[in-house]
Protein backbone atom coordinates (compact mmCIF):
# COMPACT_ATOMS: atom_id res chain seq x y z
CA UNK A 1 0.00 0.00 0.00
CA UNK A 2 1.20 3.54 -1.03
CA UNK A 3 0.95 6.11 1.61
CA UNK A 4 -0.94 8.21 -1.09
CA UNK A 5 -3.36 5.29 -1.71
CA UNK A 6 -3.77 5.20 1.99
CA UNK A 7 -7.23 7.89 2.33
CA UNK A 8 -8.79 7.01 -0.40
CA UNK A 9 -8.70 3.15 0.90
CA UNK A 10 -9.60 4.16 4.08
CA UNK A 11 -12.62 6.26 3.70
CA UNK A 12 -13.93 3.97 0.75
CA UNK A 13 -13.10 0.56 2.93
CA UNK A 14 -14.71 1.74 5.88
CA UNK A 15 -17.76 3.07 3.47
CA UNK A 16 -18.02 -0.55 2.08
CA UNK A 17 -17.28 -2.47 5.74
CA UNK A 18 -20.16 -0.62 7.21
CA UNK A 19 -22.45 -1.38 4.71
CA UNK A 20 -21.62 -4.73 4.84
CA UNK A 21 -21.95 -4.90 8.52
CA UNK A 22 -25.29 -3.38 8.53
CA UNK A 23 -26.30 -6.04 5.24
CA UNK A 24 -25.05 -8.75 7.76
CA UNK A 25 -27.47 -7.86 10.61
CA UNK A 26 -30.62 -7.02 7.97
CA UNK A 27 -34.11 -7.96 8.73
CA UNK A 28 -36.37 -9.78 6.48
CA UNK A 29 -37.64 -7.04 4.90
CA UNK A 30 -34.94 -5.32 4.33
CA UNK A 31 -33.38 -8.60 2.40
CA UNK A 32 -36.63 -9.05 0.73
CA UNK A 33 -36.46 -5.41 -0.96
CA UNK A 34 -32.85 -5.31 -1.55
CA UNK A 35 -32.98 -8.91 -3.32
CA UNK A 36 -36.29 -7.45 -5.26
CA UNK A 37 -34.06 -4.73 -6.62
CA UNK A 38 -31.22 -6.93 -7.69
CA UNK A 39 -33.36 -9.37 -9.53
CA UNK A 40 -35.17 -6.78 -11.39
CA UNK A 41 -31.58 -6.33 -13.04
CA UNK A 42 -30.08 -9.58 -12.47
CA UNK A 43 -33.12 -12.55 -12.73
CA UNK A 44 -30.27 -15.34 -12.03
CA UNK A 45 -30.09 -13.71 -8.88
CA UNK A 46 -33.69 -15.02 -7.92
CA UNK A 47 -31.67 -18.41 -7.06
CA UNK A 48 -31.29 -17.38 -4.08
CA UNK A 49 -33.84 -16.63 -1.33
CA UNK A 50 -33.67 -12.43 -0.57
CA UNK A 51 -31.80 -13.44 3.03
CA UNK A 52 -29.09 -15.81 1.17
CA UNK A 53 -28.86 -12.76 -1.28
CA UNK A 54 -28.85 -10.16 1.47
CA UNK A 55 -25.78 -12.79 3.44
CA UNK A 56 -23.97 -13.32 0.36
CA UNK A 57 -23.94 -9.26 -0.64
CA UNK A 58 -22.93 -8.61 2.93
CA UNK A 59 -19.93 -10.91 2.98
CA UNK A 60 -18.75 -9.91 0.11
CA UNK A 61 -18.40 -5.60 1.35
CA UNK A 62 -17.12 -6.87 4.40
CA UNK A 63 -14.45 -8.88 2.55
CA UNK A 64 -13.86 -5.88 0.22
CA UNK A 65 -14.33 -2.98 3.05
CA UNK A 66 -11.46 -5.48 4.97
CA UNK A 67 -9.35 -5.94 1.70
CA UNK A 68 -8.81 -1.67 0.95
CA UNK A 69 -8.02 -1.43 4.87
CA UNK A 70 -5.86 -4.05 4.96
CA UNK A 71 -2.03 -2.40 4.62
CA UNK A 72 -0.99 -5.83 3.07
CA UNK A 73 -3.25 -6.25 0.75
CA UNK A 74 -1.20 -4.63 -2.33
CA UNK A 75 -3.41 -1.62 -4.15
CA UNK A 76 -3.71 -3.71 -7.37
CA UNK A 77 -5.60 -6.13 -5.89
CA UNK A 78 -8.01 -3.71 -3.99
CA UNK A 79 -8.40 -1.61 -6.51
CA UNK A 80 -9.37 -5.05 -8.97
CA UNK A 81 -11.93 -5.69 -5.77
CA UNK A 82 -13.32 -2.26 -6.09
CA UNK A 83 -13.65 -1.81 -9.57
CA UNK A 84 -15.23 -5.13 -10.15
CA UNK A 85 -18.06 -4.50 -7.06
CA UNK A 86 -18.76 -1.03 -7.97
CA UNK A 87 -18.78 -1.68 -11.71
CA UNK A 88 -21.61 -4.56 -10.51
CA UNK A 89 -23.20 -1.39 -9.02
CA UNK A 90 -22.62 0.61 -12.20
CA UNK A 91 -24.63 -2.54 -14.45
CA UNK A 92 -27.20 -2.58 -11.38
CA UNK A 93 -27.99 1.42 -12.26
CA UNK A 94 -27.53 0.68 -16.33
CA UNK A 95 -29.98 -2.21 -15.80
CA UNK A 96 -32.48 -1.42 -13.23
CA UNK A 97 -35.69 0.22 -14.47
CA UNK A 98 -36.32 4.23 -13.85
CA UNK A 99 -32.67 4.84 -12.77
CA UNK A 100 -31.86 6.85 -15.83
CA UNK A 101 -33.58 9.16 -17.82
CA UNK A 102 -35.26 8.15 -20.94
CA UNK A 103 -32.24 7.47 -23.59
CA UNK A 104 -29.61 8.69 -21.57
CA UNK A 105 -27.18 7.88 -19.14
CA UNK A 106 -28.39 10.74 -16.61
CA UNK A 107 -29.84 9.47 -13.67
CA UNK A 108 -33.65 9.94 -13.23
CA UNK A 109 -34.50 11.32 -9.28
CA UNK A 110 -34.61 7.46 -8.25
CA UNK A 111 -30.94 6.72 -9.25
CA UNK A 112 -29.50 9.71 -8.21
CA UNK A 113 -27.91 7.49 -4.80
CA UNK A 114 -27.50 5.24 -6.70
CA UNK A 115 -25.13 6.99 -9.86
CA UNK A 116 -22.89 8.53 -7.18
CA UNK A 117 -21.61 5.28 -6.82
CA UNK A 118 -19.26 6.05 -9.72
CA UNK A 119 -16.54 7.16 -7.55
CA UNK A 120 -16.13 4.00 -6.46
CA UNK A 121 -15.31 2.82 -10.32
CA UNK A 122 -12.55 6.20 -10.72
CA UNK A 123 -10.96 4.95 -7.28
CA UNK A 124 -11.10 0.91 -8.34
CA UNK A 125 -8.94 2.11 -11.40
CA UNK A 126 -6.61 4.40 -10.15
CA UNK A 127 -5.62 1.74 -7.40
CA UNK A 128 -5.37 -0.81 -10.71
CA UNK A 129 -3.43 2.08 -12.68
CA UNK A 130 -1.19 3.53 -9.88
CA UNK A 131 0.27 0.26 -8.70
Amino acid sequence: MKLHTVPTRAITGVFILHSGLDKWRGEDAVATRTHGFAVTAFPFLNKLSPKQFLRVLAAGEIALGGALLAPFVPDRLAGVGLTGFSGSLMALYARAPGMRKPGSVWPAPPGIGLSKDVWMVGIGLGLMLDA
